[in-house]
């Protein structure tokens, strides 16, 4: 089965390719998975700790379908199957393992000014690399 995968952050970059994903997994009637990654840091002893302290995983949740429900709000046609998937870890690494039976990783390029528009963000520059399947990346217009 036909897959697409779409890394959301909450950021206006994220919810541009959520919007395109959509769109694009209507049209090619797949099924959608919209990943939100939390990063996680790692302890010298091998914990998993938060820069916040915890990782609600349901608010998490919560927070990707609102953001999912506005997307489909904004589109014309019926939207694709939707998966929701809230994980701890390295964004790139969790993206990159995900998309690994995927038929398309779309994500969302930040950039901030000057140079920095000619440059990709870290996420996407790294999922370009190393993803086995192609990339989509949406960058702000």
């Amino acid at each position: 089965m036909p897959a697409i995968i779409v890394g959301v952050d909450g950021s206006e970059h994220s919810q541009l390719a959520l919007d395109w994903a959509l769109r694009e997994a209507s049209l090619r009637h797949c099924t959608l998975t919209v990943i939100s990654v939390h990063p996680a840091l790692a302890s010298y002893w091998g914990a998993v700790t938060y820069p916040d302290g915890s990782m609600d995983m349901d608010q998490a949740q919560q927070e990707v379908r609102v953001l999912i429900d506005k997307a489909v709000s904004r589109m014309d046609g019926p939207p694709p199957p939707v998966i929701v998937r809230v994980t701890p870890g390295s964004p790139a690494t969790e993206l990159i393992s995900a998309a690994r039976d995927a038929d398309l990783l779309v994500v969302g390029c930040r950039g901030s000014g000057g140079f920095a528009r000619l440059m990709l963000g870290s996420v996407s520059s790294q999922v370009t690399r190393h993803a086995r399947c192609p990339v989509v990346i949406i960058r702000q217009s």
